[in-house]
């Protein structure tokens, strides 16, 4: 956890919950089944795709519609707990 952001475990335990939820529900596989990675424009299978929080939790995101996003487990893992300033920042650098 950040020192700059306080949010509690439980807090954290119940947006992670509401995330789990998401992936259940209609939405999600709607979404998943464009196939299409939100970063990288990539095209996969929907069982390859990972939910991701566009602004991750441990940094005060929520498990909305809006935050939520489908991300190729490449990207997912290369975002971490990257705000979309940092991950673009990151993506610049790669150029």
């Amino acid at each position: 956890m950040e020192p700059w952001f306080d949010i509690t475990e439980e807090q954290l335990r119940r947006e992670r919950e509401k995330s789990r939820e998401l992936r259940r529900s209609q939405w999600w596989r709607n979404r998943i089944d464009t196939g299409l990675c939100h970063y990288c424009g990539g095209h996969f299978a929907s069982d390859e795709l990972t939910l991701d929080h566009v602004v991750p939790l441990v940094r005060g995101g929520r498990s909305t519609h809006g935050n939520c996003v489908p991300a190729c487990k490449k990207c997912n893992t290369r975002k971490r707990d990257l705000l979309p300033i940092e991950w673009q920042e990151y993506l610049d650098t790669l150029l």
